[in-house]
């Protein structure tokens, strides 16, 4: 399946909702689920074994067929199937969290199996047609074959057992909320040849191990077994839901053969337009703005903050950023301001932002931003991931450890002013004739060390292009936003419609004062240069 296809899948994700419907709420006494074969011996060291045996022989794709009356379910039928909350994994046990299945059919065609991991034993659970509310879908349960299957599963929290706080769902595909109860933003187990010419493979979860929490406890494991025709890998969560949602990750990867282009952790996100990218999109919506993520931030591994606007490029555009020991990396959701969304309905302002920390020494190699072209928010058009720098090889083991952090706030503070927004439009000076075509950058920086300066504080903008003329460039107090905007003109060196990298950030005495701000722009067709 090609791209677009597989990026539906977040859009049938976001589509489950949080909330449930009524039929979860209904007080009904638990039942006991039903399970398939006898229960095994299971630990991480096992999955593992699994997986590096996996890569040692052919890929096999899984199955696909579905009957043909659940094969034809449409969007709205599919929306019918609810699963009943009085077959909740653990509704019986005194624990914290539940977990729901979801139903195979629409874009969820292959079959996942789930097991249950008691004190070192799992079992599969097997699918029930008991299980599900079919609603007005037009299935009928009776007529389902008993080894149907999952296409994925949800977790709910004591707190609220009416809403998720994560789902897996879809290829490598899997989400979780903060205390805004809003899913935004996907994780994927892995990513492979994303961006590429050729077309990108997409790894999927095809076993996960859902280990039963110990009585009162915040924290749950589960396992998951990767496959795809170039890798094979075993996977371990540890989950505690919270005002941040945080997992840690451990991952196992097995290639089969020379992979290319790897993305360790990914993150996918939609930006259709913002206040630095105003197309025609923004002028055919009555909403200032339409994005799950403003922004890719970056701590390097020489401690250097980088932030970079996203954009909805023209076409795909594809941006390395090369370091070694990364500290942290993850796309935000900066902007929180309801004013600046207007959307009263899927509330874009509370869409959770996404932190990645790698746990051990990732070494060298680049954080990879992919930015491709969409006319439809309900298209993730943003891919960002690790890419290291030795290409993996067949027959060899891989390991990575890293914590994720889903919620409003990155758990990393800096002394250094952020970027708030960021604004574009013609440059020039007002009331002065246009000799020649320029574009201005507007860059507001907020926080840090910026409400000590004094009134006699040198501030200075340094900045540079990689083509160009910078002019007009200047750094002054902004009262309304307690902090200063840096504002420069860029004015092309020639016709070229060739991307121009920009950098900015603020100095004090020599020193760092904010962030480093980095910025793609591709200057506007030279016949279409308006003065």
């Amino acid at each position: 399946m090609d791209r677009r296809g597989f990026l539906r899948n977040a859009v049938a994700l976001a589509g489950t909702g949080i909330h449930s419907s009524p039929l979860f709420a209904m007080a009904t006494a638990p039942r006991a689920l039903k399970y398939i074969g006898h229960t095994q011996a299971f630990d991480y060291a096992w999955l593992k074994g699994q997986a590096r045996q996996m890569a040692a022989t052919a890929y096999q794709a899984p199955s696909s067929q579905l009957p043909d009356e659940v094969d034809k379910l449409d969007w709205d039928q599919y929306q019918m199937i609810q699963y009943r909350s009085d077959h909740a994994l653990w509704a019986n046990e005194a624990s914290m969290f539940q977990a729901k299945f979801f139903h195979r059919g629409l874009f969820f065609k292959s079959p996942v199996h789930i097991h249950e991991v008691v004190n070192g034993q799992a079992r599969e659970i097997a699918y029930d047609p008991e299980m599900f509310n079919y609603g007005k879908s037009g299935l009928h349960p009776r007529k389902l074959p008993a080894d149907l299957g999952f296409a994925g599963f949800r977790i709910n929290f004591h707190t609220d057992l009416s809403r998720d706080v994560t789902a897996f769902l879809g290829a490598s595909y899997f989400r979780a909320v903060g205390s805004d109860w809003q899913y935004g933003l996907s994780a994927r187990g892995l990513a492979i040849d994303c961006g590429m010419e050729r077309p990108e493979e997409f790894p999927m979860f095809t076993k996960f191990w859902l280990e039963r929490p110990q009585n009162n406890s915040n924290r749950l494991v589960v396992y998951a077994l990767l496959d795809s025709p170039s890798v094979a890998g075993a996977y371990r969560f540890e989950m505690e839901p919270g005002a941040s949602f945080v997992m840690d990750v451990d991952v196992a990867l097995y290639p089969r053969t020379t992979i290319e282009r790897l993305g360790v952790a990914p993150l996918t996100s939609m930006f259709q337009y913002g206040e630095n990218d105003r197309h025609i999109a923004a002028a055919n919506d009555w909403r200032p703005e339409i994005h799950d993520s403003d922004g890719l931030s970056m701590l390097r591994g020489n401690g250097e903050w980088i932030w970079r606007p996203l954009t909805n490029p023209a076409q795909l555009r594809f941006n390395a950023y090369q370091d070694e020991s990364p500290r942290g990396f993850g796309l935000l959701q900066r902007d929180r301001n309801f004013d600046h969304y207007q959307d009263d309905g899927v509330f874009y302002e509370k869409r959770p932002s996404l932190w990645i920390e790698p746990k051990s020494d990732w070494g060298k190699g680049s954080i990879q931003l992919v930015e491709i072209p969409t006319v439809d928010e309900t298209f993730d058009n943003i891919v960002c991931f690790w890419n290291p720098a030795d290409k993996p090889q067949r027959g060899q083991e891989y390991l990575y450890s890293y914590r994720m952090h889903w919620g409003r706030n990155i758990p990393v503070s800096q002394q250094l002013a952020t970027v708030a927004a960021t604004r574009t439009g013609i440059g020039g000076v007002i009331g002065q004739k246009r000799n020649y075509f320029s574009w201005r950058f507007v860059i507001d920086f907020v926080g840090g060390n910026l409400k000590l300066l004094g009134k006699d504080a040198k501030v200075l903008p340094v900045i540079s292009a990689s083509r160009g003329i910078v002019e007009l460039s200047s750094a002054r107090p902004l009262d309304d936003i307690q902090g200063y905007r840096v504002m420069f003109d860029l004015r092309p060196a020639d016709d070229s419609g060739a991307p121009i990298d920009l950098r900015a950030y603020m100095t004090v005495g020599g020193a760092p004062l904010s962030e480093t701000w980095l910025y793609q722009w591709t200057p506007t067709a030279a016949a279409m240069r308006q003065l």
